[in-house]
């Protein structure tokens, strides 16, 4: 019995230990992925006498902020939006290259604008059918056209994720008295569909 619970104890530690060092080497281990990638990629653009003399990991990594950083700078000022704006004209003319390069615009100034760049809130939604909840994102009130021939009172669109991968999932636009606010922050909320459940966040008030 001793000897059994002494294998039981380490197991335990085991798991313990298991559960704070495979985080730590997974996110060591994306990240040195990540620089390698860039590098590959940006080293090769580097002039000889630059990429011979300054070789260290993550070169490529901070050639490419800097050289983005400045990319920013210049599409800021005047003649920086000029030119893309005829960039821009000139790839509208393109039939297909311009669809794929509004769509990718769009997502990217999606992500990166301050103005858009998270949910106001978690939610609950009843999704497939009535009395089955499920954990959505809510992003703004409906406005424009759907808001006007929805006849719903006030709606919000709201985006819908799948388990394990929050990045795809459904935008729905849902009367305000179908939704239930919670309480949980977005990054809790994100968490609790990634885990599938198994991650639940902290609550103060129970149920009587």
């Amino acid at each position: 019995m001793r000897l059994k619970n002494f294998f039981a104890r380490q197991r335990a530690s085991f798991l313990a230990g298991l559960a704070v060092l495979a985080p730590i080497a997974l996110t060591i281990y994306l990240v040195k992925a990540i620089i390698q990638l860039i590098d590959r990629q940006v080293i090769p653009l580097l002039p000889d006498w630059l990429s011979s003399n300054i070789n260290f990991p993550g070169i490529g990594l901070i050639t490419f902020i800097i050289f983005t950083i400045m990319t920013g700078y210049f599409a800021k000022n005047f003649i920086g939006r000029k030119l893309l704006g005829f960039g821009e004209r000139s790839v509208a003319r393109m039939p297909v290259i311009r669809s794929v390069y509004n769509a990718l615009k769009q997502i990217a100034e999606t992500i990166v604008s301050q103005s858009s760049n998270s949910f106001q809130k978690a939610c609950l939604i009843e999704y497939p059918r009535k009395g089955v909840w499920a954990v959505a994102f809510i992003s703004t009130p409906a406005l424009g056209e759907i808001d006007d021939k929805l006849d719903e009172g006030r709606l919000l669109s709201v985006f819908l994720p799948t388990t394990p991968n929050p990045t795809s999932g459904f935008l729905m636009f849902i009367p305000e008295k179908d939704v239930i606010y919670l309480d949980m922050s977005i990054e809790e909320a994100a968490k609790l569909v990634v885990s599938a459940g198994l991650v639940i966040p902290p609550y103060a008030h129970k149920k009587l």
